[in-house]
C-alpha cells in the first residue's frame, strides 16, 4: 500500500468527524445564511479545529461570499475548500545543509518522540543521509534503551550514556563522533519537561550552548513531536514549548488513530510552525514528510 493510500484511509475518522458533517450541512442548504455560518463554525469547532481558527475560516468564507457575490451553497463549498487549502500551508522539508545538520527533538513521554526519531532516521537514511542519534533524554529510565533499539533497527550509530548523565555532556559527545565521522544528520533525542519549564528551558539552553560551540556552523533545526490524538491538547503543548524553544517545524503522529486531524489547521494557522512530518501507522516506513498538496488529495478525494 503506497504511502497516499496509508494517509487516505489514516484520515477516514477525521473526514467522517469533519468532512461529512460539513459536506452534509452544505447539501442541506439552498443558499448561505447566517443560520448557516453559525452551524459551520460549529461544526468546526467539534471537529477539534478550535475557536480561534473555526472564527477565522468562517469569517474568511463570509468575506469571500460577499465579494464574490456568491450564495448559492454549491458555489460556497468550493471557496470552502480553497480556504482549507490554503490554511493548512504549502508545508516544508528539512532545513538540511551540505555537511552537519542537528535536529532537537522535543516533546512529552508518550507522544511518540522515540519511535519518531526512528522513523526520521529511516527515512533520512533511505534519502542517503548518513544518519547518527544522540541519547540525550538522560533523565527518562530506559529512554537510552529505546532509542538504542531503532538505532539497531535503521542501522545508524548512537551515542549514549548512563542515565542520570548530563544531557549536554552526551551532546559534546556525540557532535564530536559525527564529525569524526563526517556524519550529514545529528539527531538529539532530549527530556520532554513539560511539567517543568524551567528544567526543560535550562536544559535545551545548555544543548543549545554546546552546538553553537562545537558546531557553529551546523545547519540546526527544532522538531517538537505531537500526538494528533490529543486534539486541542496538542496546540496547548506547542505554544508551551514555543516558550522554551525556538521550534522549527512539528512531527505530528497518529493521524491515523484519531477523528482529529483538524488540528493541523489549528496548528498552522495559530502558531504559524510548519508541519514538517505525519504519521499514519505503526510502521518504519509509516512517517513521511509533511505535503500539503497530498494531504489536502487525500482528505477530499471523495470530493473528485
Amino acid at each position: 500500500m503506497s504511502f497516499f493510500d496509508k494517509l487516505k484511509n489514516g484520515l477516514k475518522k477525521t473526514k467522517d468527524a469533519l468532512l461529512k458533517p460539513v459536506n452534509d450541512l452544505f447539501s442541506s442548504y439552498d443558499k448561505v445564511d447566517d443560520d448557516f455560518f453559525e452551524e459551520l463554525c460549529d461544526l468546526l469547532i467539534m471537529a477539534d479545529v478550535g475557536v480561534e481558527t473555526s472564527d477565522y475560516l468562517v469569517n474568511e468564507l463570509k468575506s469571500r461570499l460577499k465579494e464574490k457575490k456568491i450564495k448559492e451553497t454549491e458555489l460556497a463549498r468550493a471557496e470552502f475548500r480553497e480556504i482549507l487549502t490554503e490554511a493548512v500551508g504549502d508545508g516544508e522539508n528539512l532545513s538540511l545543509g551540505n555537511d552537519l545538520s542537528i535536529i532537537l527533538v522535543i516533546g512529552v513521554n508518550g507522544v511518540g518522540k522515540t519511535t519518531s526519531i526512528g522513523k526520521i532516521s529511516h527515512c533520512l537514511k533511505e534519502s542517503g543521509k548518513n544518519v547518527m542519534l544522540a541519547a540525550a533524554d538522560t533523565f527518562r529510565a530506559a529512554a537510552a534503551e529505546q532509542l538504542a533499539v531503532w538505532a539497531d533497527r535503521c542501522n545508524v550509530p548512537i551515542i549514549r550514556q548512563n542515565e542520570g548523565a548530563d544531557p549536554a555532556a552526551v551532546v559534546f559527545d556525540a557532535v564530536a563522533a559525527a564529525k569524526k565521522a563526517d556524519t550529514n544528520v545529528l539527531i538529539v533525542d532530549t527530556a520532554g519537561r513539560l511539567h517543568n519549564k524551567k528544567n526543560l528551558i535550562d536544559e535545551l539552553a545548555k544543548i543549545n550552548r554546546v552546538i553553537d560551540r562545537e558546531a557553529p556552523n551546523a545547519t540546526r533545526e527544532t522538531l517538537l513531536v505531537l500526538d494528533a490524538s490529543t486534539g486541542q491538547n496538542a496546540l496547548i503543548q506547542a505554544k508551551e514549548f514555543g516558550k522554551a524553544a525556538d521550534i522549527t517545524g512539528l512531527v505530528l503522529t497518529k493521524l491515523d488513530g484519531t477523528a482529529k486531524g483538524g488540528i493541523v489547521l489549528a496548528i498552522r494557522r495559530e502558531l504559524g510552525i510548519p508541519v514538517k512530518f505525519i504519521g499514519v501507522g505503526e510502521g518504519i516506513d509509516d512517517l513521511r514528510p509533511f505535503d500539503a498538496k497530498e494531504f489536502i488529495n487525500a482528505f477530499f478525494e471523495e470530493e473528485k
